[in-house]
């Protein structure tokens, strides 16, 4: 028994389907007599509180506002490597995932509002398809790992990196309320703080595990959105010491299993749970659902390719060596898969006070858009990839 969950940790493709397995529990809990017991679970309050400081949330704002910011971390932390010396290092490397992923971003959110632009309650999820779950993404890729070629792997992972920092700048500046000139001072000189470790080349982690929580906690109360705070502890953290340390590298491998076997199931554990008592196929038609379903299944692959096509044909950029554009296509449908950062923007989008319906009919949407993509990106994957 111990060998064979060994052997499952290993898989490519483990951390989506945990991902998976955790969402369809909490569907299962959501729709069973065990929905009081799951609501009362995520509504279960925690408080920390140091002297005259404190912190009181309900246990899915902590798993929303605190353990997604330890993922962002890990996003910062893959983005800054990324960008110096992975797939976004060198212009000719970036511009075209880069070119895809802004086509990626901005047709969802186009096709989104021509939906749902008559109802001014919905006005706010526009950016909820513009994302890519980089875990389920990859783990479909990984099913077909043997015959998928390394070029069109890099450009997928490339895609997903840029479409999270959309994804963070979109939080920035549409997602933050109530500004709080006390914390945003705070958070300020804590960022200073980090600044200065990393120009004076330390690499004791538990220096910006110190400093991080500081800007987290100060961010949180600033009324940023506190993820963004992972982000800028991601970006602190030093690719190289001066003794030939690598703490980036050192401290993505510490933090990768607990976000992909932890963070992010149970995020999609206590996000995924949509009830559909008292729901008919009248649900199925509803602006809300139809504009974030068919932002992820329509939206995406016509932006991700039509924008990597065009890049090519007006001579901005190259196609990569080794992949064609039906396998760019394949790519495109598969990056339709939301799923954990379109639950996220959801959260961010449409809180408590936007009504049961909107929050169930926004993570419905989002469940149908990111199946079809992931069975269809799947199919054409496969045939495209062919030996």
């Amino acid at each position: 028994m111990l060998q064979l969950i060994q052997q499952f940790f290993k898989l490519e493709s483990s951390s989506g389907i945990l991902l998976l397995f955790a969402a369809f529990i909490a569907i299962l809990f959501a729709n069973s007599p065990l929905n009081t017991f799951y609501h009362d679970f995520l509504n279960l309050p925690v408080s920390i509180q140091i002297g005259s400081f404190a912190i009181n949330k309900t246990l899915i704002h902590w798993i929303n506002d605190g353990f997604m910011a330890v993922f962002f971390v890990l996003v910062g932390l893959e983005v800054k490597r990324e960008l110096l010396e992975g797939s976004l290092s060198s212009y000719q490397q970036a511009v075209f995932p880069a070119i895809a992923a802004v086509g990626g971003m901005a047709i969802p959110a186009l096709v989104y509002i021509l939906i749902a632009h008559e109802d001014p309650t919905l006005a706010n999820g526009w950016a909820i398809p513009m994302a890519t779950d980089i875990a389920f993404a990859l783990g479909v890729v990984a099913l077909l790992s043997k015959q998928v070629p390394l070029p069109l792997k890099v450009f997928l992972l490339a895609l997903a990196i840029i479409d999270d920092l959309g994804a963070i700048v979109v939080i920035a500046l549409f997602f933050s309320h109530g500004l709080s000139i006390q914390a945003l001072i705070f958070s300020a000189i804590a960022i200073i703080l980090l600044i200065a470790l990393n120009r004076f080349k330390v690499t004791a982690l538990c220096a910006y595990m110190v400093v991080g929580t500081i800007l987290w906690a100060s961010v949180l109360k600033s009324g940023v959105h506190a993820t963004l705070a992972g982000v800028i502890i991601g970006f602190c953290i030093p690719l190289k010491g001066e003794k030939g340390e690598t703490p980036l590298e050192d401290f993505e491998h510490l933090l990768a299993p607990w976000t992909s076997f932890l963070i992010l199931p149970l995020f999609a554990f206590a996000n995924a749970g949509v009830s559909f008592e008292g729901g008919d196929f009248s649900m199925l038609t509803s602006p809300l659902l139809l504009a974030i379903s068919l932002g992820l299944i329509i939206g995406k692959p016509v932006g991700v390719f039509g924008f990597s096509y065009l890049s090519v044909k007006l001579g901005i950029a190259k196609l990569p060596e080794g992949i064609n554009f039906k396998q760019i296509f394949a790519v495109a449908i598969l990056c339709g898969i939301g799923f954990t950062m379109s639950m996220f923007l959801a959260s961010l989008a449409f809180d408590a006070n936007a009504g049961e319906s909107v929050n169930t009919l926004s993570r419905l949407g989002i469940l149908i858009g990111s199946t079809i993509s992931a069975i269809v990106g799947y199919i054409f994957l496969k045939q495209t990839t062919k030996a």
